[in-house]
This record gives structure tokens, sequence and C-alpha cells, in this order.
């Protein structure tokens, strides 16, 4: 997929996710031990061959960039493509505040248009999945779309969540018929992975064309508006999915790490997942301490009891400390005596000796960044 360059926009912004995106973009969130969200989104773009990438901010990106650093861990640090982080700017034209998908494609068209690429890979940055575009590519050109819009068939989703999500509805021919974006009452259970596939040329032409419209949604402005003048088609993918949009959904797919055929299914079917490399010694256990069923990153120290828990780089737990059902983020510290229950602590938390706090699965407890309890 040399031919192919990718665009990842990452300015979701979500008061669902409350205190976790006071200072960092959806993108930056810390995942699974070690893991930013964004990784997965750029991993899946190099597991493919694709060694052109955008990542277009918006709001709070300070720590995505010293995520990215200058795309090493990608191999993306190279003299022809590579990573290009495209913040945004005040100009004549470009107001510095992107009204939408297309508003922030439409200011980056310099970028888009010196790339020597022929099609372009877009893409959102709070979908969490492994996968290759190598099928939808082979897919988008022996069916010769305009557009494959990348989806996944939940059959096991409930209407709330199927209704924060844009769902389409396919015939027989993969053709896609029908969108909805974000519907009260949903009529299908096909997921939008919110990844495209589209001639450059095209997707130049129609960024424009709806810049010129005073357009700047990707889905209705782009997408529904020509669902009848373009061939559209939706490619299915089969494995992992989950959308990060919310505390509930943020903490349920962490902790759905913890179980195997999820992990194998987004850290090893489709190839590795790359993130920002820290040297840390390995995780210490004493003398009394106790993991069970738990995700524990490098430099860890554990002295209590840790059950069903994500547990990030440095995060010390102490002597007789229960920790369950719960997300502690790098170099937080949990001293004695302390009892954590479906609890989201961020970055640097201390909570003192003795204290308990206490969540349920569908209401976690958040404690934003560098709180002392």
């Amino acid at each position: 997929m040399r031919d192919t360059m990718g665009i990842i926009y990452t300015g979701d912004s979500n008061i669902s996710l409350q205190e976790l995106t006071l200072r960092r973009s959806i993108a930056a969130l810390p995942f699974a031990g070690r893991y930013r969200v964004i990784d997965f989104t750029l991993s899946n773009m190099i597991n493919s061959g694709i060694t052109n990438v955008g990542i277009i901010t918006q709001n709070n990106y300070h720590s995505l960039m010293d995520h990215l650093d200058s795309g090493k861990q990608w191999d993306l640090d190279r003299k022809s493509g590579g990573l290009f982080i495209l913040p945004p700017y005040v100009s004549h034209d470009n107001t510095g505040w992107y009204r939408g998908e297309v508003d922030a494609f439409h200011s980056n068209m310099s970028y888009i248009r010196r790339s020597s690429q022929t099609y372009v890979v877009i893409s959102g940055s709070s979908m969490v999945c492994g996968l290759t575009f190598r099928k939808a590519m082979e897919f988008h050109k022996e069916n010769l779309a305009d557009i494959t819009v990348v989806y996944k068939e939940d059959k096991d989703a409930t209407k709330e969540e199927l209704s924060s999500h844009t769902l389409i509805r396919t015939d027989e021919n993969h053709r896609i018929w029908d969108i909805e974006v974000k519907p009260s009452v949903p009529m299908s259970d096909k997921v939008s992975m919110e990844m495209y596939i589209i001639d450059k040329k095209l997707f130049e032409y129609l960024v424009e064309e709806c810049a010129a419209r005073g357009q700047y949604d990707f889905s209705k402005d782009i997408l529904i508006r020509n669902l009848d003048k373009l061939r559209i088609l939706g490619f299915e993918h089969d494995g992992y999915l989950a959308k990060i949009d919310s505390i509930h959904s943020y903490f349920k797919t962490n902790l759905e790490m913890l179980e195997p055929e999820n992990f194998y299914d987004l850290f090893e079917k489709s190839g590795p997942i790359y993130t920002k490399v820290k040297d840390e010694v390995p995780a210490r256990y004493g003398e009394n301490a106790s993991a069970a069923n738990s995700l524990v990153a490098d430099g860890c120290i554990i002295d209590g009891v840790v059950e069903n828990c994500v547990l990030f780089r440095g995060v010390k737990v102490g002597k007789n400390a229960y920790i369950k059902d719960s997300i502690i983020m790098q170099d937080s510290e949990i001293q004695e005596r302390v009892i954590l229950d479906n609890v989201i602590l961020d970055k640097n938390v201390i909570v003192r000796k003795g204290k308990r706090l206490m969540g349920q699965e569908s209401y976690p407890v958040v404690i934003r960044k560098h709180s002392v309890l």
C-alpha cells in the first residue's frame, strides 16, 4: 500500500469523558497498561504498509505530540513520507478552529495535494481495533468503489450503544443505501468504524466542493449527500472493535483486555501494536502480594492484592491494600490499607492510608490527574 496515504483526525471531543480529557485529546488517552488510543489506528496503518501519515490535531494536543515525537517507534522518521503532525493555525483562510472533519481536511489541503499517493485512508482516532487495510483496499479496487466504508456488524449491541455511532445499511452487493448518524431509534446494527478508503483526486474534489458550500461534516455532507451519485460500498471487519467515547466505554474496553481472546485479537492477530518505548525495571511483587487476572506494566511495585485490574507503569500498591476491577494510570500511589473497587485513577494520583473508594461497573469513580486523597 505504498500508493496510499493515511489521515487521522484527532479533533474528536466528548464531554462524556469528563476529567480524562480535560488536558488531553481522546487520541492521547492511556490504554491497556502502556499504550495510547491512537497507537491502534496508527499501527494499523503501518502494518498495512502505509508510510505517509498525517495526524490532524485540534485541541489539547500537547500530550499527543509528546507521545508521537518524531514517529520513530512506528518507523515513520524517514526522508520520504513519514509522520506529519498538523496542528491548527490561524491564517487568512483558516480561523484555527475546525467546524468539522471536512473543514480540517480543507485547512490542510496543501499537505494532501503535495503527497504523491493515489489513494487516501481516512480515520478517526477513537476506535480501538486491530486490522490491516490490505483486504479493504483489494475490495475497494475489485469492486470499483468510489468510497469504501469499513464497518462492524454488532448484533449484541444495545440500542443505547448503537445510538452513539454512525450506522449504515447495505444491499446484497455491499452498496450502502442508507446512513444514520447517531440515531435515537437505530434501524441497523452495522457500525461505521469511521475509516474510509477513497481516491485522492476524488477526495480533494469533494472536500473543495463542501468547503465552497459551507458544509463541514464528513458523514452528512460527503457520504449521505452522495449516496445516489457515487458508488459507496461497505467492507465488513470481523474482529474486535470498541469506541472510546464515554467513561463507561473507556472503563469497559480496558477491562475487556483481561480476556485472552480480546487481547489476542487486538494485539497479535493483525500485527503488533507499536507505542512510545520507556525503559523501566520489571514489576516487583512483595512477600504478601497477590495479583490475579490483571495487566501489570513494568515499573510497578505491588505489596497488596490486585484483582481484575489494569495497572500502568510505575504504580505503587502498599501493604494490605485491595484493588479490584480498577484502572490505575502511570505513577499513581496506593498506600497501605486502601480499598478501591470500580475506580479510575488518572496519572500521579496519591490515595493515602486507609481510604476507601467504591464505584459501580456502570459508573466508576474517576479521580483526576495529580489529585491527593
